[in-house]
Protein backbone atom coordinates (compact mmCIF):
# COMPACT_ATOMS: atom_id res chain seq x y z
CA UNK A 1 0.00 0.00 0.00
CA UNK A 2 1.41 3.39 -1.02
CA UNK A 3 0.37 6.68 0.56
CA UNK A 4 1.76 8.75 -2.27
CA UNK A 5 1.54 12.51 -2.67
CA UNK A 6 -0.23 13.53 -5.88
CA UNK A 7 1.91 16.66 -5.92
CA UNK A 8 5.14 14.66 -6.06
CA UNK A 9 6.55 16.00 -9.32
CA UNK A 10 8.81 12.98 -9.80
CA UNK A 11 5.70 10.81 -10.10
CA UNK A 12 3.88 13.33 -12.30
CA UNK A 13 5.27 11.75 -15.47
CA UNK A 14 4.92 8.78 -17.78
CA UNK A 15 6.52 5.57 -16.53
CA UNK A 16 8.93 5.26 -19.44
CA UNK A 17 10.49 8.64 -18.62
CA UNK A 18 12.20 7.09 -15.58
CA UNK A 19 14.62 5.15 -17.78
CA UNK A 20 15.47 7.90 -20.27
CA UNK A 21 18.36 9.40 -18.31
CA UNK A 22 20.65 6.54 -19.41
CA UNK A 23 19.46 6.58 -23.02
CA UNK A 24 21.01 9.86 -24.16
CA UNK A 25 24.47 9.92 -25.79
CA UNK A 26 27.57 10.19 -23.63
CA UNK A 27 28.59 13.80 -23.18
CA UNK A 28 25.01 15.12 -23.28
CA UNK A 29 24.79 18.49 -21.52
CA UNK A 30 21.70 20.39 -22.60
CA UNK A 31 18.41 19.41 -24.21
CA UNK A 32 16.05 21.94 -25.76
CA UNK A 33 12.40 20.97 -26.33
CA UNK A 34 9.44 22.98 -27.63
CA UNK A 35 5.65 22.82 -27.53
CA UNK A 36 3.31 23.55 -30.43
CA UNK A 37 -0.19 22.88 -31.68
CA UNK A 38 0.50 21.18 -34.99
CA UNK A 39 -2.94 21.69 -36.54
CA UNK A 40 -6.67 22.01 -36.05
CA UNK A 41 -9.46 24.44 -36.86
CA UNK A 42 -8.60 27.14 -34.34
CA UNK A 43 -5.87 29.70 -33.81
CA UNK A 44 -3.97 29.14 -30.58
CA UNK A 45 -4.92 31.26 -27.58
CA UNK A 46 -2.02 30.48 -25.24
CA UNK A 47 -3.02 30.06 -21.60
CA UNK A 48 -2.29 28.08 -18.44
CA UNK A 49 1.50 28.04 -17.99
CA UNK A 50 1.49 30.47 -15.07
CA UNK A 51 -1.04 28.33 -13.22
CA UNK A 52 1.17 25.26 -13.66
CA UNK A 53 4.31 27.02 -12.50
CA UNK A 54 2.60 28.40 -9.42
CA UNK A 55 0.90 25.14 -8.51
CA UNK A 56 3.66 22.63 -9.27
CA UNK A 57 7.06 24.22 -9.90
CA UNK A 58 7.13 26.69 -7.01
CA UNK A 59 7.48 23.97 -4.38
CA UNK A 60 10.88 22.24 -4.17
CA UNK A 61 11.36 18.51 -4.48
CA UNK A 62 12.43 16.92 -1.20
CA UNK A 63 14.33 13.82 -0.12
CA UNK A 64 10.98 12.46 1.07
CA UNK A 65 9.63 12.84 -2.46
CA UNK A 66 12.64 10.92 -3.74
CA UNK A 67 12.18 8.10 -1.22
CA UNK A 68 8.50 7.80 -2.11
CA UNK A 69 9.17 7.87 -5.85
CA UNK A 70 11.91 5.26 -5.59
CA UNK A 71 9.67 2.85 -3.70
CA UNK A 72 6.85 3.16 -6.21
CA UNK A 73 8.98 3.17 -9.36
CA UNK A 74 11.05 0.15 -8.34
CA UNK A 75 7.91 -1.77 -7.41
CA UNK A 76 6.49 -0.70 -10.77
CA UNK A 77 9.33 -2.57 -12.46
CA UNK A 78 11.46 0.36 -13.60
CA UNK A 79 14.89 1.86 -13.01
CA UNK A 80 15.16 5.05 -10.95
CA UNK A 81 17.64 7.90 -11.17
CA UNK A 82 18.04 8.39 -7.44
CA UNK A 83 21.49 9.95 -7.71
CA UNK A 84 20.21 12.51 -10.20
CA UNK A 85 17.26 13.55 -8.10
CA UNK A 86 19.34 13.69 -4.91
CA UNK A 87 21.86 15.87 -6.73
CA UNK A 88 19.01 18.19 -7.76
CA UNK A 89 17.91 18.57 -4.15
CA UNK A 90 21.42 19.03 -2.78
CA UNK A 91 22.69 21.36 -5.51
CA UNK A 92 19.53 23.36 -6.34
CA UNK A 93 17.48 23.09 -3.19
CA UNK A 94 14.94 20.92 -4.97
CA UNK A 95 14.04 23.55 -7.55
CA UNK A 96 14.24 22.56 -11.19
CA UNK A 97 17.30 23.89 -13.04
CA UNK A 98 15.26 24.76 -16.10
CA UNK A 99 14.63 27.75 -18.30
CA UNK A 100 11.05 27.88 -19.60
CA UNK A 101 10.28 30.54 -22.16
CA UNK A 102 6.90 31.11 -23.74
CA UNK A 103 4.74 33.59 -25.55
CA UNK A 104 2.70 35.91 -23.35
CA UNK A 105 -0.50 34.31 -22.08
CA UNK A 106 -3.51 35.49 -24.03
CA UNK A 107 -1.46 35.83 -27.20
CA UNK A 108 -3.10 34.55 -30.37
CA UNK A 109 -0.89 32.77 -32.87
CA UNK A 110 -1.47 30.46 -35.85
CA UNK A 111 -1.04 26.73 -35.34
CA UNK A 112 2.28 25.07 -36.18
CA UNK A 113 4.27 27.60 -34.19
CA UNK A 114 6.36 27.23 -31.07
CA UNK A 115 4.55 28.65 -28.03
CA UNK A 116 6.79 27.31 -25.26
CA UNK A 117 10.39 26.10 -25.04
CA UNK A 118 12.31 24.48 -22.20
CA UNK A 119 16.02 23.78 -21.69
CA UNK A 120 18.05 22.76 -18.65
CA UNK A 121 20.37 25.37 -17.16
CA UNK A 122 22.75 22.90 -15.51
CA UNK A 123 24.50 20.31 -17.74
CA UNK A 124 24.14 17.63 -15.07
CA UNK A 125 20.40 17.63 -15.74
CA UNK A 126 20.25 17.11 -19.51
CA UNK A 127 17.50 14.52 -18.86
CA UNK A 128 15.15 16.91 -17.05
CA UNK A 129 13.46 18.84 -19.93
CA UNK A 130 12.10 15.61 -21.36
CA UNK A 131 11.15 14.25 -17.94
CA UNK A 132 8.64 17.04 -17.31
CA UNK A 133 7.03 16.69 -20.76
CA UNK A 134 3.96 14.88 -19.45
CA UNK A 135 3.08 17.50 -16.85
CA UNK A 136 4.16 20.57 -18.83
CA UNK A 137 2.43 19.63 -22.07
CA UNK A 138 -0.78 18.72 -20.26
CA UNK A 139 -0.71 22.01 -18.38
CA UNK A 140 -0.66 23.89 -21.69
CA UNK A 141 -2.66 21.86 -24.18
CA UNK A 142 -5.88 21.66 -22.16
CA UNK A 143 -6.43 25.28 -21.06
CA UNK A 144 -5.03 26.60 -24.34
CA UNK A 145 -7.42 24.40 -26.33
CA UNK A 146 -10.41 25.53 -24.27
CA UNK A 147 -9.35 29.18 -24.64
CA UNK A 148 -8.93 28.63 -28.39
CA UNK A 149 -12.37 27.02 -28.80
CA UNK A 150 -13.95 29.76 -26.69
CA UNK A 151 -12.22 32.47 -28.76
CA UNK A 152 -13.40 30.84 -31.98
CA UNK A 153 -16.98 30.92 -30.70
CA UNK A 154 -16.53 34.54 -29.65
CA UNK A 155 -15.59 35.50 -33.19
CA UNK A 156 -18.70 33.75 -34.54
CA UNK A 157 -20.94 35.62 -32.11
CA UNK A 158 -19.13 38.92 -32.69
CA UNK A 159 -19.66 38.64 -36.44
CA UNK A 160 -23.35 37.89 -35.90
CA UNK A 161 -23.82 40.87 -33.57
CA UNK A 162 -21.99 43.21 -35.92
CA UNK A 163 -24.23 42.06 -38.74
CA UNK A 164 -27.58 42.03 -36.94
CA UNK A 165 -27.42 44.16 -33.76
CA UNK A 166 -27.14 47.89 -33.12
CA UNK A 167 -24.02 47.21 -31.05
CA UNK A 168 -21.88 44.36 -29.75
CA UNK A 169 -21.50 45.64 -26.19
CA UNK A 170 -23.03 42.48 -24.73
CA UNK A 171 -20.56 40.17 -26.50
CA UNK A 172 -18.65 39.09 -23.38
CA UNK A 173 -21.87 37.72 -21.86
CA UNK A 174 -23.10 35.84 -24.94
CA UNK A 175 -21.43 32.47 -24.20
CA UNK A 176 -21.94 31.17 -20.68
CA UNK A 177 -19.91 28.29 -19.22
CA UNK A 178 -22.19 25.42 -18.18
CA UNK A 179 -19.39 22.83 -18.09
CA UNK A 180 -18.56 22.30 -14.43
CA UNK A 181 -20.55 19.12 -13.84
CA UNK A 182 -19.38 17.53 -17.09
CA UNK A 183 -15.65 18.10 -16.65
CA UNK A 184 -13.37 15.19 -15.84
CA UNK A 185 -12.08 16.62 -12.55
CA UNK A 186 -12.15 19.59 -10.23
CA UNK A 187 -8.81 20.81 -11.58
CA UNK A 188 -10.12 20.49 -15.13
CA UNK A 189 -12.94 22.84 -14.17
CA UNK A 190 -10.47 25.26 -12.59
CA UNK A 191 -8.25 25.37 -15.68
CA UNK A 192 -10.87 25.00 -18.40
CA UNK A 193 -13.47 27.35 -16.99
CA UNK A 194 -10.78 29.91 -16.25
CA UNK A 195 -9.52 29.58 -19.83
CA UNK A 196 -13.04 30.43 -21.04
CA UNK A 197 -12.87 33.62 -18.97
CA UNK A 198 -10.00 34.84 -21.12
CA UNK A 199 -12.73 35.57 -23.68
CA UNK A 200 -16.02 35.88 -21.82
CA UNK A 201 -17.40 37.09 -18.48
CA UNK A 202 -20.19 34.57 -17.94
CA UNK A 203 -19.80 31.32 -16.03
CA UNK A 204 -21.61 29.00 -13.68
CA UNK A 205 -18.30 27.43 -12.61
CA UNK A 206 -17.51 29.05 -9.28
CA UNK A 207 -14.28 27.05 -9.22
CA UNK A 208 -13.02 29.34 -11.98
CA UNK A 209 -13.40 32.33 -9.67
CA UNK A 210 -11.21 30.64 -7.07
CA UNK A 211 -8.69 29.69 -9.75
CA UNK A 212 -8.49 33.25 -11.03
CA UNK A 213 -7.67 34.50 -7.55
CA UNK A 214 -5.20 31.68 -6.87
CA UNK A 215 -3.22 31.83 -10.10
CA UNK A 216 -3.92 35.14 -11.86
CA UNK A 217 -4.15 37.87 -9.23
CA UNK A 218 -7.90 38.46 -9.21
CA UNK A 219 -8.34 39.03 -5.46
CA UNK A 220 -9.94 42.49 -5.82
CA UNK A 221 -12.08 42.09 -8.92
CA UNK A 222 -14.83 39.70 -9.91
CA UNK A 223 -13.84 38.15 -13.26
CA UNK A 224 -17.23 36.69 -14.18
CA UNK A 225 -20.92 36.82 -13.37
CA UNK A 226 -24.09 34.73 -13.43
CA UNK A 227 -27.81 35.20 -12.79
CA UNK A 228 -30.44 33.29 -10.77
CA UNK A 229 -31.72 30.38 -12.82
CA UNK A 230 -34.19 27.53 -12.50
CA UNK A 231 -33.43 23.86 -12.98
CA UNK A 232 -35.93 21.13 -13.75
CA UNK A 233 -36.19 20.03 -10.12
CA UNK A 234 -37.28 23.48 -8.96
CA UNK A 235 -39.93 23.57 -11.67
CA UNK A 236 -41.20 19.97 -11.61
CA UNK A 237 -41.40 20.04 -7.79
CA UNK A 238 -44.58 22.10 -8.31
CA UNK A 239 -46.08 19.34 -10.46
CA UNK A 240 -47.37 19.68 -14.02
CA UNK A 241 -50.48 21.41 -12.80
CA UNK A 242 -48.35 23.85 -10.84
CA UNK A 243 -46.07 24.98 -13.68
CA UNK A 244 -47.73 28.39 -13.93
CA UNK A 245 -47.28 28.92 -10.20
CA UNK A 246 -43.65 27.84 -10.46
CA UNK A 247 -43.04 30.41 -13.21
CA UNK A 248 -44.89 33.10 -11.29
CA UNK A 249 -42.74 32.39 -8.26
CA UNK A 250 -39.62 33.03 -10.35
CA UNK A 251 -40.95 36.45 -11.29
CA UNK A 252 -41.80 37.20 -7.67
CA UNK A 253 -38.41 36.05 -6.39
CA UNK A 254 -36.10 37.49 -9.03
CA UNK A 255 -37.92 40.11 -11.07
CA UNK A 256 -37.07 43.76 -10.62
CA UNK A 257 -35.53 46.74 -12.31
CA UNK A 258 -32.21 45.89 -13.92
CA UNK A 259 -32.39 42.24 -12.89
CA UNK A 260 -32.30 39.12 -15.05
CA UNK A 261 -33.15 35.50 -14.38
CA UNK A 262 -33.40 32.32 -16.41
CA UNK A 263 -36.23 29.77 -16.37
CA UNK A 264 -35.98 26.33 -17.95
CA UNK A 265 -39.32 25.98 -19.68
CA UNK A 266 -39.40 22.60 -21.40
CA UNK A 267 -40.24 20.38 -18.42
CA UNK A 268 -43.45 19.31 -20.16
CA UNK A 269 -44.37 21.36 -23.23
CA UNK A 270 -42.14 24.25 -24.26
CA UNK A 271 -44.66 25.60 -26.74
CA UNK A 272 -47.43 25.63 -24.14
CA UNK A 273 -45.06 27.37 -21.75
CA UNK A 274 -44.31 30.11 -24.28
CA UNK A 275 -47.77 30.51 -25.80
CA UNK A 276 -50.05 30.07 -22.83
CA UNK A 277 -48.08 30.61 -19.64
CA UNK A 278 -45.37 33.20 -20.40
CA UNK A 279 -47.22 34.69 -23.36
CA UNK A 280 -50.74 34.79 -21.95
CA UNK A 281 -51.32 34.11 -18.26
CA UNK A 282 -48.12 35.79 -17.05
CA UNK A 283 -47.65 38.17 -19.96
CA UNK A 284 -48.42 41.37 -18.06
CA UNK A 285 -46.27 40.27 -15.13
CA UNK A 286 -43.36 39.67 -17.49
CA UNK A 287 -43.86 43.03 -19.19
CA UNK A 288 -44.16 44.99 -15.95
CA UNK A 289 -41.60 43.28 -13.68
CA UNK A 290 -38.78 45.66 -14.69
CA UNK A 291 -36.15 43.03 -15.47
CA UNK A 292 -35.41 40.41 -18.11
CA UNK A 293 -36.84 36.91 -18.32
CA UNK A 294 -34.48 34.55 -20.12
CA UNK A 295 -36.36 31.47 -21.34
CA UNK A 296 -34.28 28.32 -21.59
CA UNK A 297 -35.24 25.45 -23.89
CA UNK A 298 -33.31 22.30 -22.93
CA UNK A 299 -34.31 19.62 -25.42
CA UNK A 300 -34.96 19.03 -29.08
CA UNK A 301 -32.98 19.90 -32.20
CA UNK A 302 -31.37 23.25 -31.28
CA UNK A 303 -31.71 25.10 -34.60
CA UNK A 304 -35.40 24.25 -34.91
CA UNK A 305 -36.22 24.85 -31.26
CA UNK A 306 -34.48 28.22 -31.04
CA UNK A 307 -36.06 29.53 -34.22
CA UNK A 308 -39.57 28.42 -33.23
CA UNK A 309 -39.13 29.80 -29.70
CA UNK A 310 -38.20 33.20 -31.10
CA UNK A 311 -41.08 33.16 -33.57
CA UNK A 312 -43.63 32.24 -30.90
CA UNK A 313 -42.26 34.88 -28.52
CA UNK A 314 -42.47 37.43 -31.33
CA UNK A 315 -46.16 36.60 -31.80
CA UNK A 316 -46.89 36.98 -28.09
CA UNK A 317 -44.67 39.92 -27.17
CA UNK A 318 -44.02 41.65 -30.48
CA UNK A 319 -40.74 42.88 -31.93
CA UNK A 320 -39.09 46.06 -33.13
CA UNK A 321 -36.79 46.43 -36.13
CA UNK A 322 -33.30 47.65 -35.32
CA UNK A 323 -30.99 49.79 -37.45
CA UNK A 324 -29.62 46.69 -39.19
CA UNK A 325 -33.12 45.60 -40.26
CA UNK A 326 -33.45 42.65 -37.85
CA UNK A 327 -36.24 41.84 -35.39
CA UNK A 328 -35.61 42.36 -31.68
CA UNK A 329 -37.80 41.11 -28.86
CA UNK A 330 -38.68 43.53 -26.05
CA UNK A 331 -35.88 43.99 -23.53
CA UNK A 332 -37.82 42.03 -20.91
CA UNK A 333 -37.68 38.68 -22.71
CA UNK A 334 -34.77 36.74 -24.23
CA UNK A 335 -33.74 33.12 -25.00
CA UNK A 336 -30.71 31.13 -23.85
CA UNK A 337 -29.80 27.86 -25.61
CA UNK A 338 -27.57 25.69 -23.46
CA UNK A 339 -28.30 22.21 -24.78
CA UNK A 340 -26.23 20.65 -27.55
CA UNK A 341 -23.93 23.62 -28.06
CA UNK A 342 -20.60 23.17 -29.82
CA UNK A 343 -18.65 25.54 -32.08
CA UNK A 344 -20.36 23.90 -35.05
CA UNK A 345 -23.93 23.90 -33.72
CA UNK A 346 -23.57 27.46 -32.41
CA UNK A 347 -22.72 28.65 -35.90
CA UNK A 348 -25.68 26.77 -37.40
CA UNK A 349 -28.11 28.19 -34.84
CA UNK A 350 -26.94 31.74 -35.52
CA UNK A 351 -27.33 31.22 -39.27
CA UNK A 352 -30.89 30.00 -38.79
CA UNK A 353 -31.77 32.84 -36.40
CA UNK A 354 -30.46 35.50 -38.77
CA UNK A 355 -32.11 33.83 -41.78
CA UNK A 356 -35.43 34.07 -39.90
CA UNK A 357 -34.88 37.81 -39.58
CA UNK A 358 -34.03 37.88 -35.88
CA UNK A 359 -31.04 39.76 -34.45
CA UNK A 360 -28.40 37.72 -32.65
CA UNK A 361 -29.02 39.96 -29.64
CA UNK A 362 -32.15 37.94 -28.89
CA UNK A 363 -30.17 34.87 -27.87
CA UNK A 364 -27.43 33.86 -25.49
CA UNK A 365 -25.65 30.51 -25.47
CA UNK A 366 -24.51 28.15 -22.74
CA UNK A 367 -21.83 25.57 -23.48
CA UNK A 368 -20.92 22.66 -21.22
CA UNK A 369 -19.28 19.51 -22.52
CA UNK A 370 -18.55 21.12 -25.87
CA UNK A 371 -16.42 23.68 -24.08
CA UNK A 372 -14.62 21.81 -21.29
CA UNK A 373 -14.84 18.13 -22.12
CA UNK A 374 -15.19 17.48 -25.84
CA UNK A 375 -11.57 18.45 -26.47
CA UNK A 376 -8.42 16.38 -26.29
CA UNK A 377 -4.77 16.68 -27.19
CA UNK A 378 -5.59 15.76 -30.78
CA UNK A 379 -8.13 18.58 -31.17
CA UNK A 380 -5.19 20.82 -32.06
CA UNK A 381 -2.55 18.08 -32.32
CA UNK A 382 -0.46 19.35 -29.41
CA UNK A 383 3.03 17.96 -28.98
CA UNK A 384 6.29 18.57 -27.11
CA UNK A 385 9.40 17.52 -28.98
CA UNK A 386 13.15 17.76 -28.43
CA UNK A 387 14.69 19.88 -31.19
CA UNK A 388 18.31 20.45 -30.15
CA UNK A 389 20.94 18.84 -27.95
CA UNK A 390 24.36 19.96 -26.79
CA UNK A 391 26.93 17.15 -26.63
CA UNK A 392 30.46 17.91 -25.44
CA UNK A 393 29.96 21.63 -25.97
CA UNK A 394 28.44 21.47 -29.43
CA UNK A 395 24.80 22.10 -30.23
CA UNK A 396 23.15 20.05 -32.97
CA UNK A 397 19.64 19.93 -34.37
CA UNK A 398 17.51 16.88 -33.69
CA UNK A 399 14.09 16.04 -35.10
CA UNK A 400 11.67 13.30 -36.10
CA UNK A 401 10.34 12.80 -39.61
CA UNK A 402 8.45 9.49 -39.80
CA UNK A 403 7.98 8.23 -43.33
CA UNK A 404 4.60 6.85 -42.31
CA UNK A 405 3.25 10.26 -41.17
CA UNK A 406 4.87 13.46 -42.37
CA UNK A 407 2.27 15.42 -40.38
CA UNK A 408 4.27 14.40 -37.29
CA UNK A 409 7.51 15.92 -38.61
CA UNK A 410 9.04 17.99 -35.83
CA UNK A 411 10.96 21.24 -35.89
CA UNK A 412 14.75 21.46 -35.76
CA UNK A 413 17.03 23.54 -33.56
CA UNK A 414 16.61 26.04 -30.78
CA UNK A 415 13.60 28.13 -31.73
CA UNK A 416 12.27 31.66 -31.60
CA UNK A 417 8.90 33.14 -32.53
CA UNK A 418 8.91 36.39 -34.50
CA UNK A 419 6.55 38.73 -36.31
CA UNK A 420 7.68 39.94 -39.72
CA UNK A 421 7.16 43.41 -41.22
CA UNK A 422 3.78 42.36 -42.57
CA UNK A 423 2.59 41.15 -39.18
CA UNK A 424 2.90 37.44 -39.94
CA UNK A 425 4.01 35.23 -37.06
CA UNK A 426 6.47 32.44 -37.73
CA UNK A 427 8.85 30.11 -35.95
CA UNK A 428 12.54 30.41 -36.80
CA UNK A 429 15.82 29.18 -35.37
CA UNK A 430 17.39 31.41 -32.77
CA UNK A 431 20.53 31.44 -34.94
CA UNK A 432 18.48 33.33 -37.54
CA UNK A 433 17.32 36.04 -35.14
CA UNK A 434 18.38 39.53 -36.14
CA UNK A 435 19.08 42.21 -33.59
CA UNK A 436 16.14 44.29 -34.83
CA UNK A 437 13.65 41.43 -34.54
CA UNK A 438 12.10 40.66 -31.16
CA UNK A 439 11.69 37.09 -29.99
CA UNK A 440 8.08 36.71 -28.83
CA UNK A 441 9.21 33.91 -26.53
CA UNK A 442 10.16 35.37 -23.17
CA UNK A 443 11.68 33.86 -20.05
CA UNK A 444 8.88 32.90 -17.67
CA UNK A 445 10.60 30.48 -15.30
CA UNK A 446 14.31 30.09 -14.51
CA UNK A 447 15.77 27.88 -11.79
CA UNK A 448 12.71 27.80 -9.57
CA UNK A 449 11.64 31.42 -10.01
CA UNK A 450 8.54 32.72 -11.78
CA UNK A 451 9.87 35.76 -13.62
CA UNK A 452 6.67 37.14 -15.17
CA UNK A 453 3.32 37.19 -13.44
CA UNK A 454 0.31 38.38 -15.42
CA UNK A 455 -3.16 39.08 -14.14
CA UNK A 456 -6.30 37.99 -15.95
CA UNK A 457 -7.10 41.53 -17.04
CA UNK A 458 -3.82 41.83 -18.93
CA UNK A 459 -4.29 38.40 -20.51
CA UNK A 460 -7.80 39.31 -21.61
CA UNK A 461 -6.53 42.47 -23.27
CA UNK A 462 -3.99 40.48 -25.27
CA UNK A 463 -6.76 38.15 -26.43
CA UNK A 464 -8.77 41.07 -27.79
CA UNK A 465 -11.14 41.61 -24.88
Amino acid sequence: MYTSNLNNLILNSDSYKTSHWVQYPAGSEYLSSYIEARGGDYDVVFFGLQAFIKEYLSTPITHRDIDEAETIIHAHGLTFNRAGWERLVDKHGGYLPLRIEAIAEGSIVPVSNVVCQVVNTDPEFYWLPSYIETALLRSIWYPSTVASVSHYCKNIIRDALEKSADNAESLIFRLHDFGSRGASSHESVALGSLAHLVNFAGTDSMTALVAASRWYQMTDDMPAFSIPAAEHSTMTAWGREGETAAFANMIAQFGGEGKAFSVVSDSYDLWNAIDNIWGTTLKEDVKNMGGTLVIRPDSGEPTKVVREALERLAVKFGTTINSKGYKVLPDYVRVIQGDGISPQSLSKIIDVVLAAGFSAENITFGMGGGLLQQVNRDTMSWAMKASAISINGTWKDIYKDPITSHSKRSKKGRLALVKDNEGNIQSIKTDDLHTHVDNLLRDVYVDGKLLIEDNLTTIRERAGW
